[in-house]
């Protein structure tokens, strides 16, 4: 019959909900899976790697054209599921042998998971069928059908945790948009959320186990392979997360995949959504990049060596979520403007949203007021007045009748032409970023509004006056 999707996971989904499961219960299914095997229908059990001296392709290989043998007695876990007692891994080579198919093969594993549902787990199918939440669902896999040693509330929680990923993508907001492969009834500020919320799902993924695999092998799935190399569970994988969650969300077409974080800044170039302003106040889904021998001083523009994706960002304090991080996924948190940040990719979320940003209440801004007289300080230029001011030392020469700009004196009057001076007054929840994205259409220009202020810091506060730029 053939399997229907693009991914494995997309592939499971629909064979699950071919079968009459509910989504919960698929949901619950599919995230016991990954716990088990990240969903790679070859994966060996990983303390037997060394001891039987096989990779999964090797495992594989070899139970297939029979040179080794012991495939139903060696006590391996084996496949989605991990089947590991004799006679499931006995009845499941019988099955792959009739069907002429490999032990690894995809669907003759789902062909043969739901044979076991159906003849030897019923209850559990019952429950797969009618489940109203995941984690029902889930803890009916987990007690009944898999029955790992550890079935403690921390499992149980863990297991309906990734269950409830695959729910979100699949059945609760995150279907795919036949128009232009967006998100659901979402506006741009959701679908940044909804896609940290899929990074997010992946913690404490660590290099080695099933999950880490899981993300290397859905990686090198999405075709082209980028310079065509196929990673493996012993590289870097930093970028190669990141990139991963691009795939997993159907995002590729806006972000660039990558295993090197140094050419993937160079394809944010390219596609024109890179910043190099480090000084940025990062939102949701943002690609943050990292310099780890940047001296603080200035912006930095030196080669980067890591990456993550924002999840959340107040203004001041970023969090991010990053693939090999002391060997796992696991979160950091930072500054705005702090050392070490390179710069910033940043998709563009609009292309992915299938409705509108909420009306909000906005403080619009005062208009230009009348002419104002500044008076030089010691160590004043022209340009930095200007600065100051939003405009430029050429229109305040122009100005103030100033026939050479590089010479003005201290207690000098400097008229500022009122039309470039106008004012907002700033509410709950605003960043510097923010006010500069909707008064000056350009986020990135929050440094003009912090010179022109004379801030010294990204900290705003509901009723302080700013003047913006021209």
């Amino acid at each position: 019959m053939g399997l229907i999707g693009k991914t494995t996971p997309e592939k499971i989904w629909n064979f699950l909900k071919s079968k009459g499961l509910s989504s919960y219960g698929a949901a619950g299914l599919m995230g016991n899976l990954f716990a088990e095997s990240g969903l790679n229908p070859q994966n060996l059990q990983n303390g037997y790697e060394k001891k039987l001296g096989h990779t999964d392709a090797s495992y594989t290989a070899a139970v297939d054209n029979g040179s080794y043998g012991n495939f139903a007695r060696d006590g391996a876990g084996y496949g989605l599921a991990q089947w590991t007692y004799h006679t499931r891994k006995a009845a499941l080579l019988e099955y792959a042998k009739a069907a002429g198919k490999s032990i690894g093969d995809l669907e003759t594993q789902l062909g043969f998971l739901m044979k076991e549902l159906t003849e030897g787990y019923k209850a559990t199918l019952s429950v797969l069928k009618s489940a109203k939440t995941v984690t029902a669902a889930s803890n009916a896999v987990l007690t009944q059908f898999e029955r790992p040693a550890d079935q403690s509330d921390t499992v149980k929680t863990k297991r309906a945790g990734y269950g409830q990923k695959y729910y979100n993508q699949y059945a609760a907001g995150a279907v795919s948009n036949k128009k232009n492969g967006g998100t659901s009834n979402m506006n741009v500020s959701e679908v940044r959320k909804n896609f940290a919320a899929k990074t997010a799902a992946h913690m404490g993924a660590r290099e080695g186990t099933a999950a880490h695999k899981a993300i290397i092998d859905r990686y090198n799935e999405h075709k082209p392979l980028a310079q065509g190399y196929k990673v493996t569970y012993t590289d870097a994988w930093c970028a190669t997360f990141a990139s991963e969650i691009a795939i997993e969300a159907g995002y590729t077409d806006i972000i660039p995949t990558e295993c090197s974080c140094n050419r993937q800044i160079k394809l944010w170039q390219q596609m024109g959504r890179w910043c190099e302003n480090d000084a940025k106040v990062p939102e949701p889904g943002d690609y943050i990049y990292y310099d780890w021998d940047d001296n603080g001083v200035g912006d930095c523009t030196g080669s980067a060596e890591h990456v993550g994706i924002v999840e959340s960002c107040n203004g001041n304090t970023i969090t991010v979520i990053e693939g090999n991080k002391s060997n796992a996924v696991g979160r950091r948190t930072l500054e705005v403007n702090g050392r070490y940040i390179r710069g910033y990719g940043v998709p563009d979320f609009a292309k992915k949203a299938t409705s509108s940003e909420p009306a909000k209440p906005a403080t619009p801004a005062q208009p230009a007021s009348g002419e104002e007289v500044y008076t030089v300080q010691r160590g004043d230029t022209l340009s930095g007045i200007a600065a100051k001011y939003g405009t430029t030392y050429q229109k305040l020469a122009s100005y103030n009748g100033i026939a050479n700009p590089n010479v003005i004196s201290v207690g000098q009057k400097i008229k500022i032409p009122g039309s470039g001076v106008r004012t907002y007054t700033v509410k709950a929840g605003d960043s510097l970023w923010a006010i500069a994205a909707k008064q000056l259409g350009d986020g990135s220009r929050y440094n003009e509004i912090k010179t022109m202020n004379g801030l010294t810091s990204n900290t705003i506060y509901a009723g302080q006056t700013l003047k913006l730029p021209a």
